[in-house]
């Protein structure tokens, strides 16, 4: 008797110490692009900010925001990130709920991280000069549907110009940069840190930044799937917590656009550079993004990519609109318990 009630005091030990452990490590399947609006993300799991928020964090890359869509919608993918889609819209209308849940990127004054990139031998011959040398250039993207295509058709616009009186192709980032080496491929509307590895490797030419264009632009947004938000509340706020202290970080890294000089901003792209594997002279050499510290967003940006999607045909319901597939309850909840933001002096 004395043994069995032993037995069932360590099995209830046993038990209590799996229930920590289990609360200790909730699992967070997260996808990244390896690019600038990761950072966020790459700094809480460095400096253990989704440990410390009881989170067991896995972070995959994915290429590109549309390939994300169907994983976060089956519940494979519990947090992604990227350019809103088309994809984003129609899965909506299909009552598949991903939602956008806090800014991670986008352009403001002095902030061009994103920006139209042009074949160095076109501009260095004179065959591009302005936009409206654009007409007949092949350009590539990451994926259809996504927010590059509609910051290009503001460019356009600006010449008179149609998607019709160009040749589009898709390629992933990376690919994008040696098809500017090799000339197959004459512009893109680029992000950090691949805008300064292909202007660094005397590919390409940063013509015009984003914000000159379009500004205000969200160019990567942190999308959470229906289940994360539905089954696990508690864990996409927490989760929310941790990558908002790790936007703030990157934040006291920089200044009016550009890198700090001293530890806090080389400790950032120290994990930056380790992360996305490349030199941390490339990642010293971008021009950072704006962060909002509080993970707000711009929602008319939304508004005006969900109008291109439209006229161009990739999103086809009349009801759906930006406002619907935004959800900044997680946002406002972290910040709420981080409390307003203190840039480090």
């Amino acid at each position: 008797m004395r043994h069995h009630s032993l037995r069932n005091v360590l099995a209830a030990c046993l038990g209590l110490l799996f229930c920590v452990a289990a609360q200790a490590g909730d699992k967070v399947n997260v996808a990244v692009l390896n690019a600038a609006g990761d950072i966020g993300l790459f700094i809480a799991q460095e400096r253990g900010y989704f440990g410390a928020e009881g989170l067991d964090v896995s972070l995959t890359h994915i290429d590109s925001a549309v390939k994300m869509m169907p994983l976060l919608g089956t519940g494979d993918l519990d947090v992604g990130g990227g350019a809103t889609t088309a994809a984003l819209y129609n899965a909506a209308d299909r009552k598949i709920d991903v939602r956008v849940v806090a800014s991670r990127a986008r352009t403001a004054p002095g902030f061009g991280y994103q920006a139209l990139v042009i074949r160095k031998d076109l501009v260095e011959s004179g065959k591009y000069k302005t936009y409206a040398d654009l007409k007949g250039l092949k350009f590539a993207f990451a994926s259809p549907g996504s927010t590059p295509l509609s910051s290009l058709n503001e460019v356009l616009k600006k010449a008179n110009l149609k998607f019709s009186d160009m040749s589009v192709t898709y390629l992933n980032f990376g690919a994008q940069v040696a098809a500017l080496q090799s000339g197959a491929i004459d512009g893109t509307i680029m992000i950090e840190p691949y805008l300064s590895q292909a202007v660094g490797a005397g590919a390409a030419v940063n013509v015009t930044p984003t914000e000159a264009y379009y500004p205000g632009a969200e160019v990567s947004l942190l999308l959470y799937g229906d289940k994360f938000i539905k089954d696990r509340p508690q864990v996409a706020t927490r989760f929310m917590k941790a990558f908002l202290r790790g936007a703030r970080d990157f934040k006291d890294a920089i200044d009016a656009g550009r890198w700090k000089t001293g530890p806090v901003a080389d400790d950032v792209i120290r994990i930056f550079a380790k992360s996305v594997n490349m030199p941390e002279a490339v990642i010293r050499g971008m021009t950072p993004q704006f962060a909002d510290a509080d993970g707000d967003i711009n929602v008319e940006s939304l508004r005006m990519d969900l109008a291109w999607f439209k006229e161009s045909g990739d999103v086809t319901s009349k009801t759906i609109t930006a406002d619907m597939i935004v959800d900044l309850t997680f946002a406002k909840a972290a910040a709420k318990e981080l409390g307003p933001y203190k840039p480090a002096k």
